[in-house]
């Protein structure tokens, strides 16, 4: 699926909305700015992406795209890649979940596999990812963003 203007202007206005829950979501307790809640009870296991919320058009059912792939983690390993959206979590369907349910689906115990359903530009396709513990991410110049100062 390519990525058009609605998509981006969509995310970017989800993303504004969301910036600390995306980011938080993938993120270790300790490290998670804004806990609250049942985050405490999230598993430490992670697959280092951020997700975006978008739609084709306003009232449109929304989709869940990769925001951010973390280039150390897991995901990036396996090829996600940024845009790729999400359409089911070890074979459960992700259209009608909440963002907070499909976090709590892709996390899991540090060293235990989630399968996920993805559509990207080279098709639908199944991607195997081994979980890791999220302080295992480097936080640094190539942290939660992606960017590399290398």
């Amino acid at each position: 699926m390519r990525i058009t203007r609605i998509h981006i202007a969509a995310g970017l206005m989800m993303g504004l909305l969301l910036t600390g829950a995306a980011w938080a979501a993938d993120q270790p307790m300790s490290q998670t700015p804004y806990a609250h809640g049942d985050d405490a009870k999230l598993p430490s296991g992670v697959i280092g992406v951020s997700l975006q919320v978008g739609a084709e058009r306003i009232g449109d059912p929304s989709v869940l795209y990769v925001g951010m792939v973390h280039p150390e983690g897991p995901a990036h390993q396996a090829g996600l890649r940024h845009g790729d959206e999400i359409m089911t979590v070890d074979g459960t369907a992700v259209s009608g979940k909440s963002y907070e349910q499909v976090v709590k689906m892709i996390r899991g115990e540090s060293g235990t596999i989630v399968k996920l359903g993805i559509k990207g530009d080279g098709g639908t396709r199944e991607l195997s990812i081994t979980r890791m513990a999220g302080d295992k991410l480097s936080k640094g110049p190539t942290g939660s963003h992606g960017s590399s100062n290398k």
